[in-house]
């Protein structure tokens, strides 16, 4: 497998360094700062057309893979802009994923062009607050009106850019749990318009990322068409299921820059400050962690893009795609601790950026699966043990 980036590659990583030019790390701090949402990074990634590199070119999209999606989410959060401008954009890359594969025609047609060219924004409504992972068991109901249409009730939580998207892709059961052979069945998935007379949006103050919302979501009688519906009734959770495998990916090359940027920074600075006459770079109590986290973020490089590899040849890559993510995770947050005790007390002040980086560390930790359910699944589907819960 040869991971040499092609000349197509490196021109599209050249373009999104051109474009983060205009975004220095100042932007991301003052965005943070303020809790705003960056719009205007928002239309300058819209604008050159990179919002829809995964989407088919037949609504608009550049019809790249997942590996250049990768390329271009680590390219964004390694100039500084972390998780928060990856985050920005993040829904339009991949959440669409299961209205690409399963919608037809007319709903592509009708979805696709405006998000990417910009004019819509979406959210990703599945996890909810009892459920939490175990998402065949949640309880947002759509209840199926006499004319065909549906009404939703129920509550989702951890709802990125819920405060500024246009539509949200909802995961909702329509057959009770009671009445399926297994807790998978029943669920069934729309791609509608967020009404917000009929869903309160309650946003959830968080430790990083402020700029990019994270919201409760109280739906109370949302009408939605059944030409919002995407596939077949009760076909939903499977539909989720094929987006989970890019969304690790991304996530992963998400974690790899950022891990990069803090490192990028922790390396001047090592370089320039000068103790007891002598730069503290040149002593091995700082140089080691350093050398040890850059050598920790190409390891989850690598497998980053074996797993966008793999899933763009149409081959298994769930124990990739999952590895990728905690291996990134990991390297990412390390990078940033090890950024901090660099600078010292500097690296605790706002001024030098690794303080609001280490606070994003912790999404791809977290998000959009625990570390120990990976492992769960690296035991259980990889080395054959029995399942453990």
């Amino acid at each position: 497998m040869d991971f040499t980036l092609t000349g197509e590659q490196r021109a599209l990583v050249h373009a999104i360094e051109r474009l983060c030019e205009d975004f220095p790390i100042e932007y991301w701090r003052e965005q943070d700062e303020k809790a705003v949402f960056p719009h205007a990074f928002h239309q300058a990634v819209a604008a050159s057309g990179f919002l829809g590199i995964a989407m088919p070119e037949a609504q608009g999209g550049a019809g790249l893979g997942i590996t250049e999606a990768a390329l271009m989410m680590r390219t964004i959060s390694a100039s500084g802009a972390g998780m928060t401008g990856a985050s920005a954009i993040h829904m339009n890359i991949f959440g669409l994923n299961p209205v690409v594969v399963f919608g037809s025609p007319a709903q592509k047609a009708r979805f696709l062009p405006p998000l990417i060219e910009g004019t819509e924004k979406a959210c990703f409504a599945v996890t909810e607050p009892d459920a939490g992972l175990d998402t065949a068991r949640l309880k947002t109901q759509a209840l199926r009106q006499p004319d065909g249409n549906y009404l939703l009730h129920g509550r989702k939580i951890w709802i990125s850019t819920a405060q500024v998207a246009d539509r949200m892709l909802i995961l909702t059961r329509t057959t009770p749990l009671e009445d399926v052979a297994k807790p998978t069945q029943g669920l069934t998935l729309f791609y509608t318009a967020l009404d917000r007379s009929r869903v309160e949006v309650r946003e959830i103050h968080k430790l990083g990322r402020a700029a990019v919302d994270s919201n409760m979501l109280f739906i109370d009688g949302l009408a939605v068409p059944h030409d919002d519906r995407i596939g077949e009734e009760g076909r939903g959770f499977e539909y989720i299921l094929h987006g989970m495998n890019p969304e690790r990916i991304l996530i992963a090359a998400e974690a790899v820059g950022l891990g990069r940027a803090a490192l990028r920074i922790a390396a001047q600075y090592a370089s320039e400050r000068v103790v007891f006459g002598r730069p503290i770079g040149q002593n091995q109590g700082v140089s080691h962690p350093l050398a040890r986290a850059w050598m920790n973020l190409e390891a989850a490089d690598l497998t980053v893009m074996k797993a966008a590899a793999l899933y763009d040849a149409g081959e298994p890559c769930g124990a990739e795609a999952n590895t990728a993510k905690y291996l990134a995770a990991e390297a990412a947050h390390d990078a940033c601790q090890n950024a901090i005790l660099t600078l010292g007390g500097m690296g605790y002040a706002k001024e030098y950026h690794v303080e609001r980086l280490l606070r994003e560390s912790y999404i791809p930790r977290i998000a959009p699966v625990s570390p120990q359910m990976i492992m769960n699944f690296i035991a259980e589907r990889v080395l054959g043990l029995p399942k453990s819960y």
